[in-house]
């Protein structure tokens, strides 16, 4: 098994948001085991990142500005690289997971998402690739290929829906580092200003955004919400 001098399982991160892309770096370097050793935004780049780095698992956004992810990991194939992929996208194509399986995508994972939900596909990856020596029967088998199945998703807190949890998301991710009060997501999504806090509020407490206070003229001050 190929890792770098320490051990560690070598990481390219593809996105083609940069800050989404430091994100994303960020969170693989916090998980044990792992390393960032490269970052690209366009397939173009990934390609060049490959051809000069050893890289053990690209971190693949599936829509670069160049191409689709998985025409990327094609080609990867093609010319002999042989990382393994994980797949990182808003798309919920059952087709376009059929096809990635194909191409060596061993997990996906939905955007939004949390340190902990990559973390999680992470650490499962890892005990997968430990998998070694020849298999007593099925039963071992079975075993180390479900190292890399996830189990379900945890709930969202009574009275929360994902469709809606994702506006919010996306809602806040566009407003950058300006962020957004409750009432400005409400507009914007188009939900009542408590029901828009109860879902940022959820997001704060998910590690995914954070919260400050906004000092106005007179009263009290306003929340204001910033993706992190």
């Amino acid at each position: 098994m190929a890792t770098d001098a320490t051990g560690r399982i070598r990481v390219l991160v593809v996105e083609d948001d940069p800050v989404a892309a430091d994100a994303h770096a960020m969170y693989v370097d916090r998980v044990p085991g792992f390393v960032t050793v490269a970052k690209a935004h366009t397939a173009a780049e990934a390609r060049r990142a490959l051809d000069r780095t050893a890289v053990d698992l690209v971190l693949l956004d599936l829509h670069l500005p160049d191409g689709h992810g998985l025409a990327l990991a094609r080609g990867l194939r093609a010319a002999g690289h042989h990382a393994d992929v994980v797949a990182v996208t808003s798309a919920r194509d059952l087709t376009v997971v059929r096809e990635g399986v194909s191409l060596g995508v061993v997990q996906y994972v939905l955007k939004p998402f949390t340190f902990a939900t990559l973390r999680e596909r992470l650490v499962r990856y890892a005990e997968f690739r430990t998998s070694s020596g020849e298999a007593t029967g099925q039963d071992e088998v079975d075993r180390a290929l479900a190292s890399l199945r996830s189990p379900a998703p945890a709930a969202l807190p009574k009275g929360l829906s994902a469709p809606t949890l994702e506006r919010v998301t996306q809602a806040l991710r566009q407003a950058g580092a300006a962020g957004l009060t409750a009432a400005g997501a409400a507009e914007s999504v188009g939900i009542s200003r408590i029901t828009a806090r109860r879902y940022m509020e959820h997001l704060v407490d998910a590690g995914r955004a954070a919260r400050r206070p906004q000092y106005g003229q007179v009263g009290r001050p306003e929340l204001v919400y910033t993706w992190e």
